[in-house]
């Protein structure tokens, strides 16, 4: 499970606002904000593509500005690729090697 640290940064007069639209967002955690606009939020996701999916609903939220990662761990999901146990799409479109 990757699990991954934001900053997400929003119009400062709708900060309390968009916290409380990412709590309601499947696998974010919000634990904290400030007056600026910065948001401290966690994505705790069963996949890294659903993971980028979570960040991509962030940002089409209209308050917000940025979405930053300040933190990323993925080490069980680099081991299920490794064993084959999960598999993902190649985005750079070469060939696997066999």
């Amino acid at each position: 499970m990757p699990i991954g640290g934001f900053i997400v940064n929003a119009q400062p007069e709708f900060v309390s606002d968009v916290a409380g639209q990412l709590n309601l967002i499947d696998d974010v955690e919000v634990h904290g904000f400030d007056e600026s606009g910065n948001i401290v939020a966690v994505i705790d996701s069963v996949t890294s593509d659903v993971m980028e999916a979570q960040v991509k609903k962030i940002e089409a939220l209209e308050p917000v500005l940025t979405v930053g990662v300040a933190y990323l761990h993925a080490e069980d999901e680099i081991e299920k690729i490794e064993s084959g146990e999960l598999v993902i799409d190649n985005p750079f479109g070469r060939k696997k090697k066999n």
